[in-house]
């Protein structure tokens, strides 16, 4: 018999996915679940490796702008000591100090950066963190490592023909960070942000995005227990369609979780949110995280809230679109479960 050959990466990676079974959460009974979920999230911890050590905040106000029904105020600060995040907050007209109110995370996903979510430019995002904030909700908008203002320059990243969110990962690397840890620490400083400020009531704190923005979704809110409610929108899929053939390599440095297969999946990471509220928002002509492969994480990622007993804390929205945010329900899920 012929030894079979495996010249090029993309042959590796398909013999892997054929010959290395997922071990993902297969128990069915609250304890099965106790168990795997402790091993599970110390395992994934061990692969994302270190985290930065946090200093000081230092925020600095660089504008403030009144709109219809908020404020906008655009703020930078630092959550380690080599980084800076520029965010926009929107804060209602109703909230105060007196009366303080829910705040959302919201998690802009690949291109333009925050400015999207908070309706400066339009895309998928819809303005969603605008549309939040005149419901009552807090909305809290950074940019994430190599998006918006953090973007790298051309040069650097040897564009054109080059993903800087890859060329990023590779060049932390040499310093022991993994580009998605560092993405996760910032969330957690922009939520110890929200947590500061006298608006916002730092118990109701909810997280949404689409794409890769549903990527920081899904990890911020798997492990950080402060993000009682979560939409993950049009992220939710499997390996095996990212890595296989329909999906050609579906991933990038800022996207990348080491080790994952060898622990499980996608969707054991957004099982680790449970039992806490998660919405998953499916588009039936999604062309990057496709219908059928999405409905099957899904599948799985009901199995792990049928274990913990928390099945009502689980909500599909299967919707008919692309690649976008589905906006009204996912607002009134965020409203039901944390006003």
């Amino acid at each position: 018999m012929a030894t079979e050959r495996f010249l090029t990466a993309e042959q590796s990676v398909q013999h892997l996915l054929k010959t290395t079974p997922p071990l993902y959460f297969d128990g069915s009974t609250k304890t099965e679940w106790q168990e795997w979920k402790r091993k599970f999230r110390r395992n994934m911890s061990r692969y994302l490796g270190p985290k930065p050590e946090p200093v000081p905040l230092e925020v600095e106000t660089v504008e403030r702008i009144q709109q219809d029904g908020y404020t906008r105020e655009k703020i930078i600060f630092n959550p380690d000591a080599f980084s800076s995040i520029p965010a926009y907050i929107l804060i209602p007209d109703s909230a105060s100090t007196e009366n303080p109110v829910p705040a959302v995370l919201c998690a802009h996903g690949h291109g333009v950066g925050k400015d999207g979510a908070v309706g400066i430019v339009e895309d998928y995002q819809k303005q969603y963190a605008v549309e939040l904030a005149q419901r009552g909700f807090v909305t809290f908008a950074p940019d994430w490592r190599c998006f918006g203002e953090r973007k790298d320059r051309d040069e650097w990243v040897r564009r054109p023909g080059r993903d800087g969110c890859n060329v990023a990962y590779l060049a932390l690397g040499y310093f022991g960070y993994q580009l998605l840890q560092l993405n996760i620490s910032d969330g957690q400083r922009c939520l110890d942000y929200l947590q500061s400020r006298p608006e916002v009531d730092g118990k109701r704190l909810g997280c949404m995005g689409c794409s890769f923005g549903g990527t920081m979704t899904t990890y911020i809110s798997a492990f950080d227990r402060r993000i009682k409610a979560a939409v993950i929108v049009c992220y939710l899929s499997t390996l095996i369609d990212a890595l296989g053939d329909r999906g050609r390599g579906n991933t990038c440095g800022s996207q990348f979780m080491f080790g994952l297969r060898a622990a499980g999946d996608i969707a054991d990471i957004a099982g680790l949110i449970a039992p806490r509220a998660c919405m998953v928002q499916i588009g039936s002509d999604d062309r990057c995280f496709i219908e059928s492969d999405a409905l099957a994480a899904f599948e799985h990622l009901e199995k792990i809230y049928d274990a913990c007993g928390k099945r009502d804390q689980l909500v599909l929205d299967h919707f008919q679109g692309e690649h976008e945010i589905n906006l009204q329900p996912g607002i009134a899920f965020l409203e039901d479960r944390l006003k």
